[in-house]
Formats: C-alpha cells, structure tokens, sequence
C-alpha cells in the first residue's frame, strides 16, 4: 500500500523549468478559452491554473500531469451552473468557486478512503459516448462566437442554430480567425506536440486585432492581480451541487487517470490512482477558494510538459508560479479576439469526438453499443444537463450488465448416453433460475441419455445461494434417475460448491 504522503522519486531539474514555463505559455490562452466555455470571465481561467497547479504538485503521483481548466469539465461547469445564475455574473462566479470545492472535497475523499476504483464505475462506451457528444456541444457552443456573433442564451445547440441561419450577421474577419486558429494549432500538434500553436494562434490573433482594428468581440477588459482568495460563497445553493459535483469528480478524473496511467505504462512506472484523485482534489479546493472552477488533468498540456523535458512533479509547480506572475499583466490581452478563443475549444474537442470508437463497440458487442450511442444522444438531448446523461449511462451499462448477468449460456455435448453441459458466466442468486432452465431444456432435447456431468470451469463466480440452487436442481435429476457429476469447479469456489453439497469435500 503506497503512502499518500510520500514524494515519487523523480527529482527537481533545470528541465523542469523549461518544461513549466513551456506549459505556461500554452495554457495562459487556453485557460481564458475554457474560462469562456465554462460561462466564465476569462480571468478566472487564469485563475483557475495558478494556485491549483502549485497546490497539486505537493501530492501528484505522475510526474507529468498538468491540472487546470479542461474543455469537459469546462462543459459540465456550464451545465451545472447555467440554470442556477447567469452566466458571467457575480453569483455564476460564486457558485462555480462552490462547486470546485464539492469536486475537490470528492476527490480527496476517494483519495484519503483508498476507493479510487470507483472511477470505473463509467464503463468505456459510457466515457467515449459522453465525450463524443461532449465534443459536439463543446463545438456547437462555440459558433457564435466563431462568427462573430453572441448565444443570445438561447442554449448550446439553440445558439448555435441560430447562428448559423443569420449568415448576414456572420463576421468574415472572425470566421477567418477561427478557421486559422484551428488550423495552427492541429497542424502543429500534428508537426510535433512541443510545437506551442495555442500560443502561436493567440499571439497571431492579438497582433491582428491590435494593428488591423479589429472591431469583433474581444476578451475585454481584465482584472490584473493575483487570485482572490474568499470563503464568501453561496452556501445555501450547496445541495444543488453536490450531485453535479460528485460526477465532475468522478467524470472529470476519466481524462487525468487515462493521461497518468498511458505515461506512466510508457515509461515502465508505477502510478497510484489514490494518490492522484488527492492531487486533483486539492487542486480543486484550492481554485474553489481563489476564484476558480472545477479543474481536471490536461493531455494537451502533459504532453507538451513531457515533451518538454519534465523530469518531476515540481514542473506543474513551476507552470503556476508562471502563471501567477503573469496575472499583473494580463491586461494586455484584452484585445484578443472570441473568435480565436473559439477556435483553440474548437481545436481542443476534435480530439473528444471519437465516433470510429462507438463504431468498433457496434462491431463487436451490441449490448455495449446501445450503451454507447445511447449516452452519447443523451448527451445532445439534455443539455445542458449533460450530468444527467453521464448518470443515466451509468445506469444503462449496469442495466446491461445485470442483464447478462442474468442470462449465462450453457454450452451442451452428447457423449453416448452421457450429456455434458458447460455454464458460462456468473452463478448466482439471479442467474440460477436461467441455468436450472437451460439444463431441463437441453434434457429435453436429449431424452436417451443416462447420465448428466456439469463442467463448472467457465463459471467466474459461484455465489452460495447460486450453488444450493444448482444442487437442488441436480437432486431432482437424481431422483428422477440420473447419474449427476459436477466437475472442474474453479478453485476460489470449491468451499461453496462442498458446502451447498454439489461436490464431496476434496473434490477437485
């Protein structure tokens, strides 16, 4: 068992400065574009990437993962908080601090308590239909802007319907900053992921609008300093983000587990996902308390922090010390334009949606399909309660689950006058039932023989109430005349199988 409080042995190194400040500068105007999507001023992007960064770095276990704002979690911040306040206001601003800290407290929580494995309670096709639909509203939402145009509040999907009927109001200036934005930033991920085209397309966008006039929707005026630190938040709105809280920490963890867990098997280390959850759980707490949002892990962002030479945890350390130094200043970039804001989201969810990936599930498992587009059109159809829709996936896969569960498959053989029957899955309290009527249906098909042996090897599990049901069963076949053997019972369940007396003790 691995001490949360321990330090992983990677060490402190210059390169761990190039790589932090590398990261900074990536992450400065990516921040403000999720701090946009998220339904927040940009400065509490910024925000949101200081002090949770330096707070994390004292507990990371991967020596690479970079914490901040993140497009899904930005989503599900929108999501959570759009029916409770105005996006952008004062009380938007508050509750959004609240709900980092319900997400930090979460996860430190699952941290401190050793259950991180409940992050796989989202199955696959629930994570890749989320963030396929994730992507979709991430893009949808960002339209107007894209356009130089505003939502009107007409909602992410609504917005950007309307939006894209009113071509006399589009901006021809903000389309093309858009599109050149996108374009940077993928074609120099796709050069080499050190290549800093976040960077590159805001630098381009700033110098754009400052020297053509650029007359679209900026960033606007920021407010230059360090963080706010308060615990002056709306306290009587916490019940309403306790759920919403609980799924962005468990959501939200998906993409930082998958980042540290790939690096971590890259380089042949160990990776303590407990550890972790403690990590991203204080880099909550510590953005609720300085005017931040939910934060989670960044795989852009991690992998320029690797490619750049990291060697410790201590880079991210050096990325919110950046960041934070740069805050006085940050008024500079009032100039940037939306659009280009727009276009690093943009760039950002291609990477989400991921549809060849349902497509494979469909391939090969329907039942695990169904769960996957299922979740994903939920997604679309409850925004923005997209919360809902991760929720009800959940249940959909164990739905699916128990389903097959309750219906294992008996392979039968006829051996002379011997029939062999093979049970395949779980043997439980639910599942007995189903194998008692695919052993009688199989007798039935075979009515010459004299003798029944079930071959136990393929069962994963053998609950107790699932064996008394089973030997019950197989004394009435006794009595009605049958030579019954059971055989090959796994191991860890030969202790049930003598106790429910399905085999003598010492039976192998």
């Amino acid at each position: 068992m691995s001490d949360l409080r321990a330090a992983p042995a990677h060490r402190f190194t210059p390169r761990d400065v190039v790589a932090g400040v590398s990261v900074a500068l990536v992450a400065i105007p990516q921040s403000l574009a999720y701090a946009e999507l998220a339904g927040m001023p940009g400065v509490h992007g910024l925000y949101a990437v200081a002090l949770p960064l330096v707070a994390a770095a004292f507990f990371a276990s991967s020596p690479y993962l970079q914490t901040g704002p993140v497009a899904t979690t930005a989503l599900l911040t929108l999501g959570a908080l759009v029916p409770l306040a105005a996006p952008g206001s004062a009380s938007y601003v508050g509750l959004a601090a609240l709900l980092a800290l319900v997400v930090g407290v979460v996860r430190v929580l699952i941290g401190m308590t050793r259950t991180g494995w409940v992050s796989y309670l989202m199955s696959r096709p629930v994570l890749e239909g989320f963030m396929s639909g994730a992507a979709l509203l991430i893009v949808a939402s960002q339209v107007p802007s894209a356009l130089g145009m505003t939502g009107g509040g007409r909602g992410v999907l609504a917005g950007a319907g309307w939006a894209l009927s009113h071509p006399g109001e589009w901006s021809l200036a903000a389309a093309l900053l858009c599109g050149a934005t996108v374009a940077i930033i993928v074609l120099g991920r796709r050069v080499d992921r050190r290549v800093p085209g976040v960077l590159v397309a805001a630098l381009g966008g700033l110098a754009f609008s400052v020297w053509m006039g650029y007359d679209g929707p900026t960033v606007g005026a920021i407010e230059a300093g360090l963080p706010p630190f308060s615990v002056d938040l709306p306290w009587g709105r916490l019940p309403s983000l306790i759920l919403p809280g609980a799924v962005i920490a468990l959501v939200g963890f998906a993409e930082a587990a998958s980042i540290s867990r790939t690096f971590a098997s890259e380089n042949r280390e160990d990776w303590d996902a407990n550890r972790e959850f403690v990590s991203q759980g204080v880099a909550n707490l510590a953005a609720g308390l300085t005017g931040g949002f939910p934060v989670g892990g960044s795989f852009g962002r991690s992998a320029v922090n690797r490619l750049s030479g990291a060697t410790s945890r201590w880079s991210g350390l050096v990325t919110g010390v950046a960041v934070l130094a740069f805050l006085p200043a940050a008024g500079f970039l009032a100039p940037l334009p939306k659009a280009v804001l727009a276009g690093i989201v943009m760039a950002a969810a291609g990477s989400l949606f991921r549809p060849g990936s349902l497509i494979a599930v469909t391939r090969v498992s329907r039942p695990q399909a169904l769960v996957g587009w299922s979740t994903l059109f939920l997604t679309l159809a409850l925004a923005p309660h997209v919360e809902h829709a991760v929720l009800i996936g959940i249940l959909v896969a164990g739905a699916v689950h128990l389903w097959r569960e309750l219906k294992p498959a008996v392979a039968s053989r006829r051996e002379g006058e011997t029939l062999v029957l093979e049970p395949q899955g779980v043997l439980w309290f639910g599942s007995a039932p189903a194998v008692d009527d695919e052993i009688l249906a199989a007798l039935a098909r075979e009515p010459g023989v004299t003798r029944l042996v079930v071959h136990c090897a393929g069962l994963g599990r053998i609950d107790l109430t699932g064996a008394y049901a089973l030997a019950e069963m197989l004394d009435k076949l006794r009595d009605a005349g049958l030579t019954v053997e059971v055989t090959h019972v796994p191991p860890h369940a030969r202790n049930v199988a003598t106790a429910a007396g399905l085999q003598p003790p010492g039976t192998a």
